[in-house]
């Protein structure tokens, strides 16, 4: 299959697109820059194109002559400025409803778009309910006919090279005690590899299109546990410290402010307040059975154990 994925020099990209291009398949991976998709050259069925997603005419060019669309393109930060957030409304409707969209007037058959475990309308966070929104705007595309859309709502991704495990352990080497925020949320980590694998089981299926699939892994843990784990697998282990909810807004509104990469919006606070778990086992017919933090993580936190700074 021609198979064009958006976002797809990003955390999972990387991974979705090693899964696709192992099977045979011929990928179109659009990037800002070269150097954001250099560790997908190596694979030999993936073409790289530098191009601006969000213009239409080159949208249509790229999603033109494709057997299946991905569109995982997500943020965590937004702005607080509107009622979800330009930047949220931006990258989680407004994208998706065009990929949509152009997928419709092309006649792709698979269109996979990237959701949130908890995605929701009416959302206690910008972010759910911008992914809540982003849903109902690629459902309205195909509203009068078959649809051609499969949505994907994983939990909280792990993985060797992800920002979630890896920050806790570097927080890990640099404090004596983790104060925590939200430790007490619920959430259910889905490997990204087995994530990769469901996203590639749902393009090969046809009878996929129409549904709504929650990944999530076998094990169930808090925030807060999550983080001890982290530290203590990576060869640190720490006392994680409960924020009250009042101090840790003001936290993260800090943190928000900060320059560079975010850490903690207030906006990341509003997520935990539902509980990031799957309402049921990841589909059979995905074929995947999901792995479990404590069998994978220790490996390569471990490995990894003298080098954060």
């Amino acid at each position: 299959m021609r198979i064009l994925i958006l976002g797809g020099t990003g955390f999972v990209g990387r991974h979705l697109a090693a899964t696709l291009a192992k099977a045979g398949h011929v990928l179109r991976v659009p990037t800002r820059g070269y150097a954001h998709g250099r560790d997908l050259l190596v694979l030999p069925t993936v073409t790289l194109f530098q191009a601006d997603i969000y213009d239409d005419a080159t949208l249509d060019r790229l999603v033109q002559g494709c057997d299946a669309v991905v569109n995982l393109v997500g943020i965590l930060h937004g702005d607080r400025g509107k009622p979800y957030g330009a930047a949220f409304a931006r990258a989680h409707v407004t994208l998706p409803q065009r990929v949509a969209a152009s997928c419709r007037r092309h006649g792709v058959r698979r269109f996979v778009q990237m959701s949130a475990l908890g995605a929701d309308s009416a959302g206690p966070s910008m972010y759910l309910r911008s992914k809540g929104d982003g849903e109902a705007a690629v459902r309205q595309v195909w509203a009068d006919t078959e649809p051609a859309w499969t949505l994907v709502r994983p939990s909280v991704i792990f993985g060797a090279d992800d920002d979630f495990t890896n920050l806790f352990a570097r927080l890990a080497r640099r404090f004596p005690v983790l104060p925590l925020a939200g430790a007490n949320a619920r959430l259910q980590p889905v490997h990204v590899g087995d994530v990769a694998t469901a996203i590639a089981a749902m393009i090969a299926n046809p009878h996929a299109a129409g549904k709504t699939y929650e990944l999530a892994g076998p094990q169930v843990y808090t925030l807060g546990e999550v983080a001890g784990l982290c530290a203590r697998w990576s060869g640190h282990p720490r006392p994680v410290c409960l924020v009250p909810d009042g101090l840790g807004r003001m936290q993260a509104s800090m943190l928000a402010m900060l320059p560079g990469k975010k850490l903690m919006t207030p906006d990341n606070l509003d997520s935990l307040r539902s509980d990031n778990v799957a309402a049921e086992p990841m589909a059979p017919e995905l074929g995947v059975v999901p792995a479990s933090m404590d069998a994978l993580v220790p490996g390569y936190l471990g490995r990894r154990a003298g080098k954060y700074f």
